[in-house]
Order: C-alpha cells, then sequence, then structure tokens
C-alpha cells in the first residue's frame, strides 16, 4: 500500500477505516496493521454494503 485514505464520513474521529489502494483496509488507531483484499472481493464488499445485504 501505497496511500491510505480515510472516508470524509469519519470527520476528525478516532473511529476510522482507511483504505489503501490494492485493496488494503486498516483502523487508524492499528495503522502497523491490515488487511489485504482482493479488488473482487472489495467491489462485492461495497456493492453488498450499498444494496444494505450484509448481516448485522
Amino acid at each position: 500500500m501505497t496511500a491510505w485514505r480515510k472516508s470524509t464520513y469519519s470527520v476528525n474521529g478516532t473511529d476510522c477505516v482507511e483504505v489503501g489502494h490494492g485493496v488494503g483496509v486498516r483502523d487508524s488507531k492499528a495503522p502497523a496493521t491490515h488487511l489485504a483484499i482482493g479488488t473482487g472481493t472489495w467491489t462485492a464488499f461495497l456493492a453488498a454494503t450499498k444494496a444494505d445485504k450484509l448481516a448485522r
């Protein structure tokens, strides 16, 4: 990952998820660790999120 981005919905809070190119996901409070996710999996996750199809 070369650059991490934080959602604009995170405002300036500490409970943020950051996303990087490739796709990597990390907690802004623990940036030393991250999850590497394939782009197909990430795309499916975003589609399910937008369609509100994730279990709560």
